[in-house]
């Protein structure tokens, strides 16, 4: 029997993360063949640029689409997806994969899902059935609607697929991939490489070593004309906590030129000793990094997936996160200054928190390969109720 083409669809900096364990999974796999799309802002300097650490990995890349446009607003969010549709149709009418798997909820996801599933490809979503809100929400679950085979994280994400329709035995929890790097760092915690030295970054140089957090703030989507205030809160409060921190670069949504103005005019002008910035790091550096602050600060995901396995204080700003299924390892604040710095403060004095398996053991990516190998592939289903 020929291998399965499995096509992989990258769009952003943490959906590799989210998928790593899962392409090195279907890559080895003896029954499928990888096909390892980049696109979107995975592929621009300004976000990170992903695609170098991909290529690190020494990941195949059968095809780059270059689709995000300039403006950072809700217009340029839609007019970038169309294009992305446009584009991934050639890719798929070229590659002529027998299942295409679309990551999560990130605005611009829904263009692989349309191209896929308006060809009659099995469209395989990972981490779908979860709750956050803004245009993530409404994404998310559109993926689902236009997907096939569902592979989530959580038994809440997965009955929670089950009530918008799905048929049961098509939705299986596999957990997280993302937690399979996170059990490898746990496994070797140890911080082996200087952050600065390691990767640049801008900003003060300072001593880190006896302990510091990270921040890692992306604008709200619904929210997005706040974006420059609400992270001006958040950089006064770490100026004023006077730690260390190591801040990281938003992604690429509407809003996150305001949040990357917050950032420069704050650097410009208050000139924080403790801050170093940075645009990306490999996914295994980020998490190491990550198990060994003090804490995450910011509204990432991460905070709730892998710092809950990593045990890791989190302090979560805002919406971004909202309802998202969480452990104790989280405390909620607003875009508040005061609120921030006194979470963040109580945040150092603690010891981190045990771990927790809510999003997965550490063996999804495995999984979710044995799943693409013998799982039935279709692309034809109806509502179950």
């Amino acid at each position: 029997m020929p291998k399965r083409k499995i096509c992989v669809v990258v769009t952003a900096r943490p959906s590799y993360s989210r998928i790593k364990t899962a392409l090195t999974a279907i890559k080895n796999h003896p029954d499928l063949e990888l096909q390892l799309v980049i696109a979107g802002s995975a592929l621009l300097d300004r976000y990170g640029n992903a695609v170098d650490f991909i290529e690190k990995d020494d990941f195949t890349i059968a095809a780059k689409v270059f689709m995000v446009l300039e403006g950072e607003n809700p217009t340029t969010m839609a007019k970038t997806t169309g294009l992305g549709v446009m584009e991934l149709t050639n890719v798929f009418y070229n590659l002529q994969p027998d299942a295409v798997i679309t990551i999560a909820d990130r605005f611009e996801t829904i263009a692989t899902s349309i191209a896929a599933s308006y060809q009659n490809i099995p469209l395989v979503h990972i981490q779908g059935g979860e709750v956050t809100g803004s245009i993530d929400e409404k994404v998310r679950h559109a993926n689902t609607k236009l997907a096939d085979l569902h592979l989530v994280c959580t038994k809440d994400a997965r009955e929670r697929v089950i009530k918008l329709g799905e048929e049961p035995e098509k939705v299986i929890n596999t957990g997280c991939p993302s937690i399979d790097l996170a059990k490898m760092v746990s496994e070797n915690p140890s911080l082996n490489f200087d952050p600065i030295a390691k990767y640049g970054g801008v900003g003060m140089e300072f001593n880190w070593q006896e302990g510091y957090i990270v921040v890692l703030q992306h604008p709200v989507t619904t929210e997005y004309k706040q974006a420059k205030k609400h992270v001006l809160e958040t950089l006064h409060a770490i100026k004023d906590l006077d730690y260390p921190t190591f801040w990281f670069w938003p992604n690429v949504d509407a809003g996150s030129d305001g949040t990357s103005n917050g950032i420069r005019s704050f650097r410009e002008l208050e000139k924080p000793g403790n801050i170093h910035f940075f645009k990306n790091m490999n996914p295994i550096d980020f998490l190491k990094l990550l198990k060994n602050a003090k804490a995450l600060v910011g509204n990432s995901s991460a905070g709730l997936r892998e710092c809950a396995y990593l045990g890791v204080p989190v302090v979560n700003i805002g919406n971004r996160q909202h309802r998202r299924s969480r452990a104790q390892n989280v405390t909620d604040v607003d875009y508040n200054r005061e609120q921030i710095l006194k979470a963040t403060e109580n945040a150092l004095v603690r010891e981190h928190y045990p771990s927790s398996k809510l999003y997965g053991g550490g063996n999804a990516g495995e999984k979710i390969a044995e799943i693409l190998a013998t799982v039935e592939l279709t692309y034809s289903k109806t509502i179950t109720y």
